[in-house]
């Protein structure tokens, strides 16, 4: 018995990392993420195991059903969520990929937009665009057949693809972040305007435990207007350092008391189009 309940933990253990990189990509939520892996442990455990003949398939379609069935509740929660919501950052100076083959759908803007998605067209998303399923097993792991599989990846493909510009390099994001933290720090108007592209949107994301802009800001001078204008107040004592989040590079900012903000943009050849300003407490345990 226990030789039996070690090599399930040896399966598991080999699995995990990619168990939670699924997860978080279908949830955006690091506590949703361990929740699940955590109940596809306890299933492994009561499972037949000497029928699993490929465990790591086993516990990859265990914990993406799971992931499918909770979209439907943490989306019920977020409807009494106060202001924006977005994905709980992780940090990915350590694990770059976050359990996948390549670090693909990560970014906190691509994670955003999975939230348009239907859950199982996520899911198939995921799979393929992560973690290199073929076809055949995400038809499988989604219940669907491979025809199906394949539109469920190219109308997610299309979706991402219409709704957002070309990204630009890591190096010139890092660039223009940087550029905008000593613009927004000095609350210089002009060069925030002009690092800013003219459909600019600026979502903040506190869940009302501290003062933040309950609604998205868009435009180039209003958004410009609008954080020179904060400076004195948000930046004063503040200790400022960058860090990688979710593949891109953020800043986070300190006081005497720990986090209290991470910051990143998302940019095209248009300038700066998305400034993600994360200040929820409870979303920043990995940049404590």
């Amino acid at each position: 018995m226990t030789q039996q309940l070690d090599e399930a933990e040896s399966a598991f253990a080999a699995a995990r990392p990619r168990l939670f990189g699924i997860a978080y990509r279908m949830s955006g939520s690091v506590a949703d993420a361990e929740d699940l892996v955590q109940e596809v442990w306890l299933r492994w455990q009561l499972a037949d195991r000497a029928a699993v003949l490929n465990p790591e398939a086993y516990l990859a379609t265990a914990i993406t059903r799971l992931a499918i069935n909770e979209s439907q509740t943490a989306r019920a929660r977020r409807e009494t969520y106060v202001g924006p919501w977005l994905p709980e950052p992780v940090d990915t100076s350590a694990d770059p990929q976050v359990g996948a083959e390549r670090g693909a759908v990560l970014e906190l803007a691509v994670l955003m937009l999975l939230e348009k998605l239907t859950p199982t067209e996520r899911a198939a998303y995921v799979l393929r665009e992560a973690f290199d399923y073929p076809y055949r097993e995400i038809a499988e792991i989604v219940r669907t057949s491979e025809v199906a599989a394949r539109q469920l990846v190219s109308r997610a493909r299309k979706h991402l693809a219409d709704e957002r510009r070309a990204p630009v390099e890591r190096a010139e994001q890092r660039k223009l972040l940087e550029a905008f933290v000593a613009a927004a720090q000095a609350g210089d108007l002009a060069s925030l305007e002009k690092l800013f592209a003219q459909d600019v949107v600026s979502w903040s994301d506190s869940n009302g435990a501290i003062r933040a802009a309950g609604r998205p800001l868009f435009g180039a001078a209003s958004l410009a207007k609008i954080i020179s204008g904060w400076a004195p107040s948000f930046w004063a004592g503040a200790e400022a350092s960058f860090v990688e989040a979710n593949g891109l590079t953020a800043v986070r900012l300190r006081k005497d008391d720990g986090t209290y903000a991470v910051i990143t943009v998302t940019a095209s050849s248009e300038g700066i189009d998305q400034v993600l300003w994360l200040v929820n407490p409870s979303k920043l345990g990995a940049f404590q």
